[in-house]
């Protein structure tokens, strides 16, 4: 078997034996955990509920109208069960940090509840039981389109002002002062570009990581080119100082021009495959946006999907069935497939997260040597294998801060988690 068994950026290299997580150096193939940049923990409760067809055709609207009045029920402890599930599922997957883009702050009716942040605080409690890394990023919601139309009643759970959503920001950091905290604008057509601004020279978003939902849909980019003269992101990069600390999700429908912009920014393109593809959303531009020297990140947003190999593997199918080639992503500097496609995955998304995937929080993860998809494998050949020969679970033990969260594939409270999320969906769902 090939020494060479810990990645770095630079490659796979000999253990070294300083890791700080008490990983099985003798057996496995070691790597650093990875981001799950965009989640929305909520609709993970509702995957698979959406797959049949209405009497109308079915679209990214439709879905996210039965997405509404799924969601209309959830209350904190359900929120709490349903989030320590999913955490678990990202954790035995190979995730160790999450950024949670978290909109669903109030009661049914719009009130706040009390404290106004129990809703984060029930996501805060699920990443300290599970042990996975959390960046929490509270929503800006304001509006229900580019018009500034008013939310509609199922939407109310989602309202903030400015004034509001900077003292929820300001709660949060007071009452958990060591939480990776950033914020997020829902989307261009949910925050005027008057709110946007004043959240952004507020002294709160200095050094925060900022996602924003953006160019997802052609309908979305078409209704901004009416309201505002421009497509999403020719809009944002031409009114933000767009920077390393942004994040955009999805940014499917890009001309050339935006794509080489953005890549220019910094930012890291937040991409979730198993999502796009699932409401029918676009190809990213890929190629293009690597071609422009540009960072991704990987996200498993609606969960229809809890797997960092479907999201890698798909990225680069999706080029493939465009462009009618193969191994696309690989370039003269990293010809295998799988390593490029890790290594800027693992990069952005620490970044996106706003943390330093050097630090100790990162995790670590360890690959099944001695199953059969792994056999007799050399070094390069580990994450080629790991991303594109199946979808088979292959992470065995996964650590952070030195705790053993993942053992043998299972999350070490995996059956507790799951009989109280069962309990959870049984009464959501009655």
């Amino acid at each position: 078997m090939d020494l060479a068994r810990f990645w770095t950026p630079s490659g796979w290299q000999p253990p070294t034996g300083n890791l700080v997580d008490p990983v099985r150096l003798d057996t496995d193939w070691i790597l650093p955990g990875l981001v799950n940049l965009h989640s929305h923990a909520l609709q993970r409760a509702m995957a698979g509920l959406a797959e049949h067809r209405g009497s109308e055709a079915d679209s990214f609207w439709t879905w996210r109208e039965a997405m509404y009045r799924f969601t209309a029920r959830i209350e904190p402890q359900d929120l709490h069960a349903i989030a320590a599930q999913l955490y678990a599922e990202m954790l035995e997957s190979g995730y160790t940090h999450v950024c949670e883009f978290h909109y669903l702050h109030h009661r049914r009716d719009g009130r706040a509840y009390t404290p106004t942040f129990a809703m984060a605080d029930a996501l805060v409690a699920a990443a300290q039981e599970t042990g996975i890394g959390l960046t929490l990023l509270p929503v800006l919601y304001m509006q229900g389109g580019f018009d500034g139309r008013p939310l509609d009643a199922v939407q109310r759970r989602f309202a903030h002002h400015v004034e509001t959503f900077l003292c929820l920001l300001g709660d949060l950091h007071t009452q958990h002062p060591q939480l990776r905290l950033g914020l997020a604008f829902h989307s261009l057509r949910a925050v005027s570009g008057q709110a946007m601004t004043a959240v952004l020279e507020s002294g709160l978003a200095q050094d925060a990581p900022i996602h924003i939902h953006i160019a997802e849909q052609t309908a979305e980019v078409e209704n901004c080119r009416i309201a505002r003269g421009a497509t999403p992101v020719a809009w944002l990069l031409d009114h933000a100082s767009v920077d390393a600390r942004w994040c955009l999700v999805h940014a499917t429908h890009m001309d050339k021009d935006e794509t080489c912009r953005l890549a220019a920014t910094g930012a890291v393109a937040g991409l979730c495959p198993s999502t796009e593809a699932n409401l029918g959303d676009g190809l990213f531009p890929l190629l293009e946006y690597f071609q422009a020297g540009g960072r991704m990140g990987i996200g498993s947003d609606s969960h229809i999907s809890v797997s960092p190999v479907e999201e890698l593997r798909w990225l680069e199918y999706g080029q493939r069935l465009r462009n009618r080639g193969r191994n696309l992503v690989a370039d003269a500097t990293t010809s295998h497939t799988g390593a490029r496609l890790f290594a800027a995955a693992q990069a952005g998304g620490w970044q996106a997260a706003g943390l330093d995937s050097a630090s100790s929080s990162a995790g670590t993860i360890s690959l099944d040597a001695s199953h059969p998809l792994l056999t007799v494998r050399q070094a390069d050949e580990v994450l080629d294998s790991w991303i594109f020969a199946g979808n088979v679970p292959l992470v065995r033990e996964v650590y952070r801060n030195n705790r053993c969260l993942v053992h043998e594939g299972r999350h070490v409270q995996h059956e507790a988690i799951a009989a109280r999320y069962k309990t959870t969906l049984a009464r959501l769902r009655t």
